[in-house]
């Protein structure tokens, strides 16, 4: 419990004495509402689920970083509500990539694997660009470190719909890329909690600010 306290703390004053932070999350805002555009025309080009949701995820974590500039040097207990939010965005991410995943099962699509290795190789340079740059914040506030697990996250789901290429050309199969695209929710799933448990932590923490009359 010392620990979350001090770490809490330390992000609090690392966010309004670095400019730095400023600068890593306008970065990271720009290059995913980029890939956003890519993965999605790519992803309906290929027919590839595991595409589309990784989409779907740099659609989800522009906002997160946009909410995260919002909020930048706020009282600890508006960041925490942050975090909830951004919590919120990354539960709503695994439920929509689990059910397109069924859907695409009921009407046995088969995507194309060139275009997923090739579009999912450019996703995991940007993403691991990100990644690097947001390192040094990764036991910050609730704020902070939900912004360094979708960054986290993406990379990891970048490799997966690499290998779900691989899988696709390999078996001439829809499986791998249905497959990659439910582990994709899954680590939208326990990111999120993370994120919601840590949130909800900080806002019983955070001291109450009562007005003067």
């Amino acid at each position: 419990m010392a620990d979350s306290c001090c770490q809490s703390a330390c992000g609090s004053e690392t966010a309004k004495a670095d400019p730095r932070w400023r600068r890593v999350l306008w970065v990271a805002l720009v290059v995913n509402a980029a890939m956003f555009a890519v993965e999605m025309i790519a992803g309906a080009a290929a027919d590839s689920r595991a595409l589309q949701a990784d989409a779907l995820d740099f659609l989800g974590d522009a906002a997160n970083y946009a909410l995260s500039l919002a909020v930048v040097g706020a009282a600890l207990a508006w960041r925490a509500r942050a975090a909830l939010i951004k919590s919120l965005f990354m539960l709503g991410f695994a439920g929509w990539v689990f059910g397109s995943a069924v859907l695409a099962f009921v009407n046995n699509s088969s995507p194309d694997p060139a275009t997923m290795g090739g579009v999912g190789a450019l996703a995991l340079a940007a993403n691991a660009g990100v990644a690097v740059m947001l390192y040094r914040y990764r036991t910050g506030d609730a704020n902070m470190r939900s912004v360094w697990i979708c960054s986290r996250n993406d990379a990891i789901g970048n490799v997966a719909v690499m290998l779900a290429a691989l899988g696709v050309f390999g078996t001439g199969s829809a499986w791998p890329d249905l497959i990659v695209a439910s582990i994709m929710a899954g680590l939208a799933l326990t990111g999120g909690f993370q994120v919601f448990r840590h949130a909800i932590a900080e806002l019983k923490s955070a001291p109450i600010v009562v007005k003067q009359a």
